[in-house]
This record gives C-alpha cells, structure tokens and sequence, in this order.
C-alpha cells in the first residue's frame, strides 16, 4: 500500500530533526539551509514500519517566506505530522498549516509535541490541555498528541506505532483513474539526463510509456523508474515517485508542470470555481482581486472576479471566475489554494 506523510508546523519547532531521528535522513540538503539552520525547499524521506510496509514522507518549510514551497508539498500528502514546539506552543504557522491542510481535504493527522525535554512534567499537562482546547473544531481535533524529543529519542516508538495505526486506515486509491504527476523537483543526473520527482495524484505509469508535460504539451518518454532510491517496473496513485525522462531537457520542465498521458487534461486560461473565505480571514476578498494560486506545486498569480458580489466576507462561499496568465491543467474537484498577492 502507498501512503505519503508530510510534516507541518511552526519554523524551529523540530519537524526535520523529527524525520531525522525517525529515519536517518537529513531532509536539509541545500547548503542555504545548512548555514540558516531553517528549511527552505521540500525534503524527502522514507520511514519502514515494518518488514514489508514504507511510508514516504515530505518534510516543508516553517517559515512564512517560504509558504508556497510549503503548499506544494502539502497539496500530495495523506495524512500530517504537525509538529508543535513544547516550549512554545501553539504559534501563527501552526495555524496556517493547519489552514492550508484543511482546505486541501486533508482529514487524518498526528501531533507530536517536540522538545518535551526542555519543559517539565506540569508544563507539559497544562500544554496538553491547551492543544486539546485550541485543536477543538480542526481536523486534529482527535488526533493523538504524542510529547518526544528528537534530541533525547524520547517517544520516537510511541509515534511510530501510532504513525503504522494511521497508515493501516488508508486503502489504496484507483489505479485505473487518469494519471497525474505535479512535478516538484527536476534535475540532470550524468549519464541519465533529466530527473524529475513528484507525488503520484492517480493513476499508474510503467517504463517506457509515452506521456506528455502540461501544459506545454511536450511529449517525452518514460525511461526509467525509481520509488525509494529503488528501480521499479510501474509506478501507482500516492507514491513518491523519481521518473528518469527521454525527450526534454531540465530547462524545459518547472515546478508546477503535470506529468499526464497524451489527451487526458487540457489547458485552460479560466476556471469557474466555488470559493470560501476562511473564517479567520482578517480581510475580504474583493472583485477582479489579484491573488496567488496554488495547485499542485503550481505557484502563479491569477485574477478573481466573483460572479454575485462585490466582495466576498470571511466565512462566506460563492462562484466566480479565475482568470490566469498561463495555461492550468486540472480536473473537476481539485482542492486549491489562493492566497493574498
């Protein structure tokens, strides 16, 4: 079964030491991130519960600035690690994450609270309590809240047991759905040429198939496949996938591309959408706004003309129109994210 976890959370509440501790990969791999001490980009990982059974993992930035890299990695996951910060608790990219999850129809999650070690034992029940109150009406709202430490291995097999009870809740999705790969990364490997990686949305995709990038339509050829560092023969919906292409060059592929097979999606400059403001908005959503979209790993600007109103009020729903400067792929029921410009 393929199953892909991701990370959320507050910046330098631990999310990568966690997956470090839990699988020996360091998520960090720019020398940028090194010398900051933050992540910046995606990371990627894999953790094996048992003999036979290895979740993917993608591991996002904390930081506000970082936002967009956050809900490209966000927009393929299944269920959420939300890492919370013993000694601070609840802070504004908690909730955020928890926002952005939310609206990406995320619905499972675990909480670990990290750096327990630097809090003592009444500290931590009263957080306890605290995260229970705050995570009231959210979608983690009954997820457990499990206190470790990266740095002390303390409640690392507490949250990997409850990591395997959560991943045992899922079944695989349709394998004969049209196949989708929003690509997040791409590069050139000598003496194979173009890589690029991305989480499988749907569908399947074997060696040697020939499919095409959108929208700008390139056709290309798979030569290669890899899941977890390991060459496999086919590839299927909710796997973190690396496809080794023939046919295009690294400058012709970016973030936010969709790997598909010839004749299943079509570019569009437009969409008709159901929009909702969140709640917590602190503005409004006014006609012919510019805003950013996220979908996908795609990060673009779009305009929004609301068909019905003027403006549209945190809380509030309708139908309007997003007009784009590029072409977009998408299929009907694809959550999505926008964001103020």
């Amino acid at each position: 079964m393929a199953v892909i976890m991701g990370t959320a959370g507050h910046v330098d509440h631990g999310k990568t030491s966690l997956i470090k501790a839990l699988t020996g990969t360091d998520c960090d791999r720019l020398l940028e991130e090194k010398k900051r001490g933050i992540t910046i980009e995606l990371g990627f990982a894999y953790l094996d519960l048992n003999e036979k059974d290895r979740l993917a993992i993608i591991d996002v930035p904390g930081h506000e600035k970082f936002i967009k890299n956050m809900v490209a990695g966000a927009s393929g996951v299944d269920f959420v690690l939300l890492a919370i910060a013993a000694d601070e608790g609840i802070m504004p990219q908690t909730i955020e994450h928890i926002e952005i999850c939310t609206l990406l129809g995320i619905t499972k999650g675990i909480v670990a609270i990290t750096k327990s070690d630097m809090v003592d034992a009444d500290w931590l029940e009263m957080l306890h309590e605290d995260l229970k109150a705050s995570l009231a009406g959210t979608f983690l709202a009954d997820a457990p809240l499990i206190p470790v430490s990266a740095q002390k291995n303390m409640g690392l097999d507490v949250l990997k047991e409850n990591i395997l009870k959560l991943y045992a809740d899922f079944e695989n999705k349709d394998v004969f759905d049209i196949f989708r790969l929003p690509v997040d990364r791409v590069f050139s490997i000598k003496g194979h040429g173009t890589v690029v990686t991305g989480s499988v949305l749907s569908g399947q995709i074997a060696s040697d198939e020939n499919i095409v990038l959108m929208p700008k339509e390139k056709p290309c050829k798979v030569r290669s496949l890899q899941q977890h560092s390991q060459n496999v023969a086919s590839v299927s919906a909710n796997t973190r996938t690396a496809i080794n292409l023939h046919g295009l060059n690294i400058q012709d592929i970016s973030r936010g591309d969709v790997l598909a097979r010839k004749d299943t999606l079509f570019p569009s400059l437009s969409w008709t959408i159901k929009l909702t403001c969140l709640k917590s908005s602190p503005i409004s959503l006014k006609h012919r706004t510019e805003i950013h979209l996220h979908h996908g790993t795609k990060d673009m600007l779009a305009r929004v003309y609301l068909l019905d109103r003027e403006e549209l009020l945190a809380g509030d729903e309708c139908l309007c129109h997003l007009r784009f400067q590029e072409p977009l792929v998408a299929v009907f029921n694809d959550p999505f994210i926008i964001r103020a410009a």
